[in-house]
């Protein structure tokens, strides 16, 4: 089942997102900002147990960033983690947004669904907020990749 995350998955959510974060494949998320974005996300649960998540992060009027996807490691090859990204697809339309955007080291994924790299250097400013906190700053080798709606 997708739904949108509650106070309750919190904790799970950060427990997924550190298992990635630890081997360097996305940002570590602290529960200080989780529970302050807790609106961002989707998750996707089977019998209580977190499947996958992600979050759409809005950054400016046109503007937002599709992030933190992550599925469980025993939960792969299910498109879950197509079902959460659609879900931010689908909110980003009816809000009237007209790009997303995302860095990933998964570009074939992303592709799929309709995104396309491009570079670093296209994105504003104001996205790179979070790089501050990353150990790979200023160095970063993330893939950046626009979704125009």
């Amino acid at each position: 089942m997708i739904r949108k995350a509650k106070i309750s998955d919190v904790k799970d959510i950060q427990k997924l997102l550190s298992g990635y974060a630890n081997k360097g494949d996305m940002l570590s998320r602290s529960l200080s900002e989780l529970y302050d974005s807790l609106r961002d996300f989707y998750i996707v649960e089977e019998e209580g147990k977190l499947l996958g998540t992600s979050a759409l992060h809005i950054v400016w009027e046109d503007l937002a960033e599709v992030r933190s996807v992550a599925v469980a490691e025993d939960a792969g090859r299910r498109g879950i983690g197509s079902q959460v990204v659609g879900a931010c697809l689908d909110e980003a339309r009816s809000l009237g947004l007209k790009r997303l955007f995302c860095l990933t080291y998964k570009p074939e994924f992303f592709s799929k669904l309709g995104f396309k790299v491009v570079d670093k250097s296209e994105l504003p400013h104001k996205v790179w907020g979070d790089c501050i906190k990353c150990v790979k700053f200023p160095d970063c080798d993330e893939i950046a990749m626009i979704l125009d709606l």
